[in-house]
């Protein structure tokens, strides 16, 4: 296929900038891969639409905050964006890979400062790893100390703690406004658990804890595994033959426990519903010899049509950009022609789009 029928007109109004005044208040659009008959409901109907014995498997992912405002020694403003934090496991890691927008770009060596309410901390550019910039930050701030700040974290802060000390959340780049304190919040799952995403699991942001409760009560199981999000996420396919396009590489975990409850579900005959893409992608990549494994590791899974699916069978999504790996991905679970009206009804039902926007709920095709 090709890259022009993964295209739809998205009229830029439909673009969520703003969350909804409650997680749950979405529309949800319900597209059966089967018999391509779609229904317009509310994300408060996905309860009744989930039986006793089905498990949800959610991305428990912590969106870190990853933009940072800094300058050169010469002067020039840098803005730097964290895509990975290196020796993720390790509590007092200080080295990052990061996209950088400067008027020149630095070179080994180079120091970066960055500064935020009255705290500054430098940061060495080290060596281009491809298009991304290794940082390795100083052991220390300058400056005084926030309240959010005691004293060892000063003298010897983490990764996380400079971030969270100087980082802004990382908005999506169609979202216009400026990161904020209700971004903070909800640019966040009610479920995030560990750091390293720069961009949140967007169909989990539905949730609440009441309705992850009623789910819970009605004897749907809930598993988490973990997937953390690059910027790659947002990297347009820039072949029209798609099989062409080389996904970026993303970390993930598929604990035991995730597998024993899928497992439990398929055994009474229930269904494994992936919330999200990443879930997806991370259930997909760890069934690749047929089976699903509790593991660890890199992933760069492509799913496009013709895909083969292992474990999932069904997909609660938001609304995708146009010509992205995502829509390929939906087009492939869903039926390529159901997704392409789908959205076009979407689109004249004035659905909220991406990360902010409306959800679906796709069965298998």
């Amino acid at each position: 296929m090709k890259l022009s029928d993964f295209d739809y007109h998205l009229p830029s109004e439909l673009i969520a900038q703003h969350p909804p005044s409650d997680r749950t208040a979405s529309r949800l659009l319900h597209i059966d891969g089967l018999t391509g008959v779609r229904v317009d409901r509310t994300f408060r109907d996905l309860p009744s639409l989930i039986g006793a014995g089905d498990v949800l498997v959610f991305n428990n992912t912590k969106v870190i905050k990853a933009r940072l405002h800094g300058h050169k020694e010469s002067g020039g403003s840098v803005e730097a964006l964290i895509e990975r934090v290196l020796d993720n496991n390790s509590a007092d890691s200080h080295k990052a890979l990061a996209h950088i927008r400067a008027s020149k770009s630095p070179k080994p060596g180079a120091k970066i400062t960055f500064t935020k309410n009255g705290l500054s901390v430098t940061a060495t550019m080290v060596r281009r790893v491809d298009d991304l910039f290794e940082l390795h930050f100083d052991q220390g701030f300058s400056g005084n100390v926030g309240a959010n700040f005691g004293m060892e974290a000063h003298r010897n802060p983490s990764i996380y703690a400079v971030l969270e000390a100087f980082g802004e959340v990382p908005l999506p780049p169609y979202i216009t406004h400026e990161a904020d304190a209700i971004d903070e919040s909800r640019y966040q799952t009610v479920y995030a658990k560990h750091q390293g995403s720069v961009a949140a699991p967007t169909a989990g942001l539905h949730f609440d804890e009441a309705m992850l409760a009623t789910l819970q009560n009605q004897g749907v199981s809930l598993a988490y595994v973990t997937l953390h999000v690059g910027a790659g996420t947002f990297r347009p396919v820039r072949d029209d033959d798609v099989s062409k396009h080389i996904m970026h590489s993303e970390r993930y975990e598929v604990p035991q426990a995730a597998v024993e409850a899928i497992a439990r579900a398929k055994a009474v005959g229930g269904r494994v519903i992936a919330v999200g893409t990443t879930s997806m992608r991370t259930l997909e990549a760890a069934s690749q010899s047929g089976s699903l494994l509790a593991e660890s590791g890199e992933t760069q899974i492509f799913i496009k049509p013709g895909y083969t699916f292992k474990t999932v069978d069904r997909l609660i999504t938001n609304f995708h950009l146009p010509k992205s790996t995502l829509m390929m991905l939906v087009s492939a679970f869903a039926g390529h022609k159901n997704i392409v009206e789908g959205y076009r009804h979407a689109v004249e039902s004035r659905y909220r789009f991406f990360s902010y926007g409306d959800a679906m709920l796709l069965e298998r095709q």
